[in-house]
């Protein structure tokens, strides 16, 4: 339970940093597909950083305990990448 309510709270938190940032805003969005402004990539790979020290400390410390991570299927990657980027191109377009 506790685990659920604390993903709760950081989305939730996630959530009010992207809204105080600015970066939900449709001309920001549109903006990073025309490569004018690279803001919300910035804070993403920031947040990517961020969460990836975060996990390694909580694995150190014996709070977290990381799963196997099975083979990726790099083409189905591949192809749901291309799909998903398509999509949002389109949504933005």
């Amino acid at each position: 339970m506790f685990e659920m309510i604390f993903s709760l709270v950081m989305g939730i938190g996630f959530g009010f940093a992207l809204q105080k940032a600015g970066l939900t805003k449709y001309n920001k969005i549109v903006n990073v597909f025309r490569f004018t402004d690279l803001a919300v990539l910035k804070f993403m790979m920031t947040t990517l950083a961020v969460a990836m020290v975060g996990i390694f400390a909580l694995n150190t410390l014996g709070i977290v305990a990381l799963p196997n991570i099975p083979a990726t299927y790099i083409v189905g990657n591949l192809i749901g990448g291309l799909i998903f980027g398509v999509g949002m191109s389109g949504a933005g377009f």
